[in-house]
């Protein structure tokens, strides 16, 4: 009886991977001789392109649909065409910022300190070949850091340059107050000029 439950166990062992190899290879839907992917995206416009009843997409193939606008960048934003209060050429603010690939944007003010606000975020879309419209804001806060004035909206128009390791364009920043919960619509200060982008790289330096 031993000897029987022995055997029966190790049959058991034998039988239960290969009852389970062809639930596998129907779950995984990916063609044979291809690894196992460890990145998954369940995007519909991805599970789109693939054939019916493929639903994994290899973390090889996201990096073709990468932009190349995606990364790290240090920007800067010079006054051109404004008034008195900020004189063509004046360095209005700079900082770091993030273009990730689902369309948004974040970014560190060094302009700003931070208790009047110096992280803000964006969308972003390509219009043409190499040319991209950001629509940006941040809260905006008083010197002190103690009373909310209102949004900040940023926009830029900026284009890559063909190595894609730098971009400029153009910029408008509009600053709102909001009064006892009520946005007016009208900015009370408008600032304009030029924007340039130099990427950030894990080589480069400080």
């Amino acid at each position: 009886m031993k000897t029987f439950k022995s055997l029966a166990a190790m049959l058991g062992a034998v039988a239960l991977p290969l009852l389970l190899v062809p639930a596998s290879n129907a779950a995984c839907g990916g063609p044979v001789g291809r690894p196992a992917a460890t990145h998954v995206s369940w995007s519909p416009e991805l599970r789109s392109a693939q054939p019916q009843g493929a639903h994994l997409v290899m973390a090889s193939d996201l990096l073709d649909l990468i932009d190349p606008i995606v990364g790290m960048w240090h920007v800067k934003f010079v006054v051109v065409g404004n008034n008195s209060t900020a004189p063509n050429g004046t360095e209005f603010d700079a900082g770091y910022s993030v273009w990730h690939g689902d369309g948004t944007e974040i970014m560190n003010s060094g302009g700003r300190p931070p208790q009047s606000g110096d992280f803000c975020m964006g969308v972003w879309e390509k219009v043409s070949d190499h040319a991209y419209k950001l629509n940006h804001f941040a809260a905006g806060w008083d010197p002190t850091g103690s009373t909310l004035l209102g949004p900040a909206q940023i926009q830029e128009q900026i284009t890559l340059d063909r190595s894609g390791n730098s971009f400029g364009g153009t910029f408008t920043v509009d600053q709102y107050v909001e009064t006892n919960g009520v946005l007016n619509p009208t900015p009370v200060a408008h600032f304009q000029g030029n924007i340039t982008g130099t990427r950030i790289t894990v080589n480069t330096p400080a």
